[in-house]
């Protein structure tokens, strides 16, 4: 079974920065493809970026190219979210997920994830 604890978020103005983690308590954590996700509001759940277990291929929904980088660091058993440049769009809370896969690919859909985080807060206030 694998838990997922996001941390990191919080109430940011326009144009700042923040950096989500996502601590992972799993039997092994190199078997893992992650990804960040993140809902609105009145909006569906929505992709943000993803990685693959060994981190040299990554996705990104267009909305964040340029400004947010996804990460993992196997030894720490996390995966982190740089935001950069943030706008009020981004306001919504951000989880992580987690899917346990034999080939090392990124998942880019949520109903194939297996594991997800409770979520953190992120507000991008104008």
């Amino acid at each position: 079974q694998v838990q997922l604890v996001e941390s990191g978020g919080g109430l940011v103005q326009v144009g700042g920065s923040l950096r989500l983690s996502c601590a992972a308590s799993a039997p092994t954590f190199n078997n893992l493809a992650m990804g960040w996700f993140r809902q609105a509001p009145g909006k569906e759940r929505e992709l943000v970026a993803a990685v693959n277990w060994s981190g040299d291929n990554v996705y990104y929904t267009d909305s964040v190219k340029g400004r947010f980088a996804i990460s993992r660091d196997n030894a720490k058993v996390t995966m982190y979210l740089q935001m950069n440049s943030l706008k009020p769009e981004d306001t919504a809370v951000y989880y992580c997920a987690a899917r346990t896969v034999s080939i090392d690919y990124v998942v880019v859909t949520a109903a194939r994830y297996d594991y997800w985080g409770q979520g953190t807060q992120v507000t991008v206030s104008s």
